[in-house]
């Protein structure tokens, strides 16, 4: 059975994107010739959280699935030898835009893409003003790591998509994210919310006997500040990694599949 060296890099927005964007090449980098196989991004790691409003502004910061961005990371995924899980803000045609992540292969090839599926409407996440929900259906992504139930943030309160993922064979259920608490809440639930977030997951974990990784963003953007605590949890749920809440790098674990065995 296998083993799997994986990164996430769990980032916040950098000023802009000029610095973001060289800011997550960097980090990636540090990756070479380390042996990893699978490298994770934050949902929309390459644009500030602009949902936390609705100004139609913000599609301008939207790109097309050949977008010099794209390429850019698919080079990066060949440079590394690893499979890449890259989110970004799509635009799939005039007045059409979803959430969507690519696979990339370790050739740089596209091994897949998902489109977010369940889309918020809560106060300072109004996704519903700029994503158009997904039309990829839960299906996992064939790679040379395994095959992946790369689903997003939201997606992940629903036991439904994790189960369809994993019927269909995902051994990783892989959650993208940008999450945090508002300045408008009380910090008395602060710990309450977060603790949910991770418990459903690793329901997931445990009720369909894979591994899960949620990759999330963390600093402060307007009156939001993400929580970054990126996490693994094993096909028991027990946490493998758990990042800092403001630790902004990458860091590395691994996952043996033996586990799913026994």
């Amino acid at each position: 059975m296998k083993k799997l060296s994986v990164a996430v890099l769990q980032g916040q927005y950098f000023k802009d994107f000029t610095s973001n964007a060289a800011w997550y090449k960097s980090e990636a980098l540090k990756l070479r010739d380390t042996g990893v196989d699978l490298v994770i991004l934050p949902e929309l790691f390459h644009t500030p959280y602009f949902p936390f409003e609705e100004n139609a502004k913000a599609f301008d910061l939207a790109i097309e699935k050949d977008d010099a961005l794209v390429r850019e990371w698919r080079g990066i995924a060949k440079e590394l030898g690893a499979v890449i899980v890259f989110p970004f803000f799509e635009k799939r045609a005039r007045g059409i835009y979803h959430n969507s992540a690519f696979v990339f292969e370790r050739d740089g090839s596209i091994a897949g893409l998902y489109r977010k599926s369940h889309i918020p409407d809560d106060p300072e996440f109004y996704e519903k003003y700029y994503f158009v929900p997904g039309d990829t259906g839960f299906e996992p992504i064939q790679t040379s790591v395994g095959k992946l139930g790369v689903l997003i943030c939201w997606d992940q309160w629903f036991p439904e998509a994790a189960r369809l993922m994993s019927l269909r064979g995902a051994e990783i259920l892989i959650y993208p994210t940008a999450i945090g608490w508002s300045a408008g809440e009380p910090e008395s639930i602060y710990e309450r919310q977060k603790d949910s977030w991770m418990t459903v997951m690793r329901g997931h974990a445990v009720a369909n006997r894979v591994f899960v990784i949620a990759a999330n963003r963390t600093g402060r953007e307007g009156s939001l500040t993400f929580w970054g605590h990126s996490f693994a949890a094993a096909p028991d749920g027990y946490v493998l990694k758990d990042f800092a809440p403001d630790f902004t790098g990458t860091d590395k674990f691994e996952l043996d599949f033996n586990e799913i065995e026994e």
